[in-house]
C-alpha cells in the first residue's frame, strides 16, 4: 500500500468507490426524511440540530475513506473487504438515524456503534499504510492512533447526560477534524487533484439525485389528497429547475484548482460539509411546501417555505466560498452572494420555491454568460 502518484494521468473513480457512495445514499435519504418530518411536525430546531450531527457522522466516514483512497488505494482483496465493512457500517448507521430525531429520547447508541465500527476499519487501512511505506510512516501512525483515541471518547458519549450531549458531540466533531490537522503534519499524503474534486462531484451528484427522488415520491403521494394537480406539477417544474441551477452552479469552476496546497485542500474539504447537507436538506424543504399544500403540516407559510430556501441560500455560500470565488470576476462574485441572500425573500411570494427557482435561473444565466477565469488565461 505504498502512495498513489499525484500527478498519475486519467485518474477516475474506480468501482469500489462507486459503489462506496452509492451506499452513502441510504443513509442521507434516511436523514432528509427525518429531518423533513422533523420540521413538518413544528420541531424545526431539535430536527435541524439532530440532522446536522448525523450528517457529520455520514459526511466525515465518507470523506476520510476518499481523501485515504486518493492517496494510498491498491484494490487488492484486503483493501476491498476492509472497505466493505465500512459500507456495511453505514447501512447500519442508516438504521439508527430515526431514534436520533426523537425529541423526548434522542437515542445515538445505533449511530455511534456504526460509526465507530467505519472509523476502526480507517484505523486498519492507516496501519497497513504505515508498514508498507517509511516516508509516511509517522503520519499514518497518527492518523491510526488519533482517530482510535476520538473513537473510544465516541463510545463514552452514550453515557454522557441529555443536558451535555451537544457540548460534548461538538468538542468530540472538532477532535475528529483536528486529526488530520495534526497528522498531515508529519508529513503530507499526496493527492491527485482531479481525481478527489471528481469523487466530491459525483457525491454532489448523488445528494442532488437523491433530492430529486425523495421530493418525486412525496408529489407521486399527495396527487389524491389534492382536488387539483396544478399546484404539485408546479411545485416538481421549479423543484427541477432547482436542482439543475444548482447543479449547474456546482460544476461551473474548475474544482481542482481550489486544492493546490494543502492548506486549500483543507478549507475544500471541510467546507464541503455545508455543500452536502444543504443540498441533502433542500428535498426535506421541498416535502415541507408539500406537506404545507396538503396541510399536513404545523409550519406557518413563511416558515414553510424557508425549509426550503435556507438550504439553497447555504448552498449558494458555501459553494461560492469552496471553489467559485477564486475562479469567478467581480461581476460573479457580487451575484452568487447576493443570490444566496435574496432566495430568503421566497415567503414574499404565495407559490412555493418559485422566487428561489428564477433567482438560481438568474444567477446560470450570468455564469453562461461569464466563463472562469482561468478558462480565459488569467490567474484564478
Amino acid at each position: 500500500m505504498r502512495p498513489r502518484d499525484p500527478g498519475e494521468p486519467h485518474r477516475a473513480a474506480s468501482p469500489l468507490e462507486l459503489f462506496f457512495d452509492l451506499v452513502f445514499v441510504i443513509s442521507v435519504s434516511i436523514a432528509s426524511s427525518e429531518l423533513h418530518h422533523a420540521l413538518s411536525a413544528g420541531h424545526a430546531a431539535s430536527g435541524i440540530v439532530s440532522y446536522l450531527m448525523v450528517f457529520f457522522a455520514i459526511w466525515w466516514a465518507w470523506m476520510n475513506f476518499t481523501w485515504f483512497a486518493t492517496a494510498f488505494a491498491v484494490d487488492d482483496w484486503l483493501y476491498r473487504v476492509i472497505t466493505i465493512v465500512q459500507m456495511g457500517g453505514v447501512v447500519v448507521l442508516a438504521a439508527g438515524i430515526g431514534p436520533v430525531f426523537d425529541e423526548h429520547e434522542p437515542d445515538f447508541t445505533v449511530v455511534v456503534i456504526a460509526y465507530v465500527v467505519m472509523r476502526v476499519a480507517m484505523i486498519w487501512q492507516w496501519l497497513r499504510a504505515a508498514r508498507a511505506d517509511a516516508a509516511l510512516r509517522r503520519t499514518a501512525r497518527t492518523y491510526a492512533s488519533g482517530i482510535a483515541i476520538v473513537q473510544v471518547l465516541w463510545i463514552a458519549f452514550l453515557f454522557v447526560p441529555d443536558s451535555m450531549r451537544l457540548i460534548v458531540f461538538v468538542m468530540l466533531m472538532l477532535a475528529e477534524i483536528a486529526v488530520p490537522i495534526v497528522a498531515e503534519r508529519a508529513g503530507t499524503t499526496p493527492w491527485h487533484p482531479q481525481h478527489i474534486t471528481e469523487r466530491y462531484g459525483l457525491f454532489t451528484l448523488i445528494v442532488l439525485g437523491e433530492s430529486l427522488l425523495a421530493s418525486a415520491t412525496a408529489i407521486i403521494g399527495a396527487r389524491e389528497e389534492v382536488d387539483t394537480l396544478g399546484p404539485l406539477i408546479w411545485i416538481a417544474v421549479v423543484t427541477l429547475v432547482s436542482a439543475a441551477a444548482m447543479w449547474w452552479i456546482y460544476f461551473w469552476p474548475p474544482h481542482h484548482t481550489a486544492i493546490a496546497t494543502a492548506r486549500t485542500s483543507f478549507t475544500y474539504g471541510y467546507a464541503h460539509y455545508f455543500v452536502f447537507a444543504a443540498a441533502a436538506a433542500f428535498s426535506a424543504g421541498v416535502e415541507v411546501q408539500i406537506d404545507e399544500l396538503t396541510g399536513h403540516t404545523e409550519l406557518p407559510s413563511a416558515a414553510a417555505s424557508l425549509t426550503a430556501s435556507v438550504p439553497i441560500a447555504v448552498f449558494l455560500l458555501a459553494i461560492w466560498f469552496v471553489a467559485i470565488r477564486r475562479a469567478a470576476d467581480p461581476l460573479v462574485n457580487a451575484v452568487v452572494p447576493a443570490g444566496a441572500v435574496l432566495v430568503l425573500l421566497d415567503p414574499v411570494l404565495p407559490v412555493p420555491v418559485t422566487l428561489t427557482a428564477v433567482i438560481l435561473v438568474a444567477i446560470v444565466v450570468v455564469l453562461v454568460l461569464r466563463r472562469p477565469v482561468d478558462q480565459r488565461g488569467m490567474v484564478g
